[in-house]
């Protein structure tokens, strides 16, 4: 039976398509071309556009084939809190833009990462991340599954031997990390922790939100799983939450989907649907935006109201050696800068009315738009954590973090000059 009547079989039959379904197996595809193509096979109406499937469960074709799939002797879609084709559709294309073997998405990145913790640890375990990573997860992973037992240490970006010194032999079960971090870019070196976390018997997380696997791929740098908020880039036009997690199928199928069958952080099927739509077009966006992104840092570097631009792709930039190995040379699309002030209470006020001066950039949280966005760490993502928080990850007042779309550089610039004039002043 040849590959098409194969597909066609298995859909009668209702089967989960395989996650080279629709590329042909004998050729190593550029990952232009998989962002596009991958996806599950065509239903019988020959769609060109995937379809959307809005639908609850699906019908078997007798009580057997109920049971057998149910209990998880037979493939096929049954529920869509667990199985639909159009969350399938777009886990096999972001598995396959990150050179994963299955992807499980979810409802937003937040859900992805209590997933993650739900399905690999328990009371007594320990987990080592980054304090420099995302304000909710630092709440997340310190506060609430603190509360269950779970104990977290958070160790510095960059420097891998507080790392070591972290690690609780038998009892370390996770590295987390998150490379560039939010909101400084901070860079950590992904093989050195993927070294350090299986020689303690721990598994390494990296959340690649920043990047996306247009510019990053942690698995090939040894990473064990890749955490998404598809929220970000992989939409790219701020549509809709979405997160996923990326992997091997021992650890996404094996130990995350039962959890997930149960627990219900699903993702729905429209907004599967409209990430997997978005993801057509992530290389295009991602190195446009990075384009942008770094004319706008450099100008910023040469403002006299700006103390320090913390962007990968800068040669100024602390790690940018490893930012452009690890980055395919490119430094991303999100940059932040401080402003020099006298204090933080100034640094505050210069920071709010440089973003009250701006009529081109969207005041929000979000980032991987094609529209760009503004925000003030310390008070919008990071507001939630205490001061000695934000100080130790180096969050101060006068941060502004900018999410670079796809505008073009001397708008952006003019619309962030009057405000620098006023900081300056």
């Amino acid at each position: 039976m040849n590959s098409r009547s194969d597909d066609a079989a298995r859909r009668a039959a209702g089967a989960r398509p395989s996650d080279d379904a629709t590329l042909p197996p004998d050729a190593c595809w550029h990952p232009d071309t998989v962002a596009v193509r991958a996806s599950v096979p065509r239903t019988p109406y020959g769609e060109h556009s995937e379809a959307v499937f809005l639908s609850s469960s699906f019908v078997q074709q007798d009580a057997r084939s109920a049971a057998a799939r149910f209990a998880g002797d037979e493939e096929g879609f049954i529920y869509s809190r667990f199985s639909n084709p159009s969350v399938a559709a777009m886990e096999t294309r972001l598995a396959a833009l990150e050179g994963a073997q299955a992807a499980l998405a979810t409802s937003s990145g937040m859900g992805a990462i209590t997933l993650l913790m739900l399905g690999l640890l328990k009371s007594g375990d320990h987990v080592v991340c980054s304090r420099s990573v995302f304000g909710s997860t630092i709440k997340l992973l310190g506060d609430i599954f603190g509360k269950f037992g779970v104990e977290t240490s958070f160790v510095s970006q960059t420097d891998v031997r507080e790392w070591k010194t972290a690690m609780r032999p038998g009892r370390t079960r996770l590295l987390f990390a998150e490379t560039p971090s939010n909101p400084l870019a901070e860079v950590c070196d992904i093989a050195a922790l993927a070294a350090l976390a299986h020689d303690g018997g721990a598994l390494l997380v990296v959340d690649n939100c920043f990047c996306s696997p247009a510019l990053q791929r942690p698995l090939e740098f040894g990473a064990d799983i890749v955490m998404h908020s598809g929220t970000k880039f992989l939409d790219g036009q701020g549509r809709t939450l979405a997160g996923a997690l990326c992997g091997t199928r021992e650890i996404i199928e094996g130990k995350l989907l039962p959890v997930q069958r149960s627990a219900g952080i699903s993702l729905s099927p429209f907004n599967a649907w409209v990430v997997h739509k978005g993801m057509e077009t992530l290389g295009l966006r991602v190195q446009a935006q990075s384009a942008r992104a770094l004319e706008l840092a450099l100008w910023l570097e040469r403002q006299p109201a700006v103390s320090r631009v913390y962007y990968p792709g800068l040669v100024s930039h602390p790690q940018h050696a490893l930012a452009m190995a690890q980055q395919s040379g490119q430094g991303g699309a999100v940059l932040s800068f401080d402003l020099a002030a006298e204090g933080p209470e100034q640094a505050r006020e210069r920071a709010f009315a440089l973003i009250d001066a701006t009529r081109l950039c969207s005041i929000t949280a979000n980032f991987g738009d094609t529209r760009t966005t503004i925000t003030h760490p310390a008070s919008t993502s990071h507001g939630r954590l205490s001061e000695a928080q934000r100080q130790a990850a180096g969050i101060g007042q006068g941060l502004i973090r900018i999410g670079v779309g796809l505008e073009h550089p001397t708008d952006l610039q003019a619309d962030l000059a009057p405000g620098l004039r006023t900081a300056g002043a």
